[in-house]
């Protein structure tokens, strides 16, 4: 019985997005545990132009939680009006957020799991990229930010809650690394050089 070369590329082809699919959510996995019970995420939504410029990158962001290392490509703009973020995972779209400084919109990938938040990609984002300064004004009472040289700590009363650390002087260029003391996972941001 000779082998049907259509029938043949045409399983490869479903094969080829079934690993795809299953890439997609191993590499996700690790954001799908259950949070520890105390919530520490601030919700912060600044307005796109408190930034205080604009920009167009592209990044590649490696989580790493519980001896996992999950790799994500990014492409980021920002201006006075809107906040623009597209995720890829294996050369497929996973992630949309589109932040205007009141209302996200977001399109995610139907193997995403639901603990992944835009508000908390768009929060990290504004940790990481905003000044202190802005970051501050918006803090509830009990939590504060500092910043001394490339190194930013966030606290809650005197617990540290996340310590940031640039490699350059500008917080979009270089690496970005953002421990997550609370949610125990690093977020590694590698700006490409244009």
């Amino acid at each position: 019985m000779q082998a049907n070369p259509t029938r043949t590329i045409m399983a490869f082809k479903h094969f080829k997005r079934l690993a795809i699919s299953v890439g997609i959510l191993v590499m996700l996995s690790a954001c799908s545990e259950a949070p520890p019970p105390t919530a520490k995420r601030l919700n912060l939504k600044l307005a796109p132009a408190t930034l205080g410029a604009s920009i167009s990158i592209q990044q590649h962001l490696k989580v790493e939680r519980e001896n996992k290392t999950d790799d994500l490509d990014a492409a980021l703009e920002i201006d006075k009006e809107r906040l623009e973020l597209v995720g890829l995972a294996f050369g497929q779209r996973v992630l949309t957020v589109h932040f205007d400084g009141k209302e996200i919109k977001t399109w995610r990938h139907f193997m995403l799991p639901q603990q992944v938040r835009a508000e908390d990609v768009l929060e990290d984002i504004q940790l990481t990229l905003w000044p202190v300064e802005v970051i501050a004004q918006h803090l509830p009472p009990s939590w504060r930010i500092t910043e001394i040289g490339r190194d930013r700590v966030l606290y809650e009363n005197d617990t540290v809650i996340a310590k940031i650390h640039y490699s350059d002087e500008e917080r979009w260029a270089g690496t970005v690394t953002l421990d997550n003391l609370h949610y125990k996972y690093r977020l590694t941001i590698q700006t490409a050089k244009e």
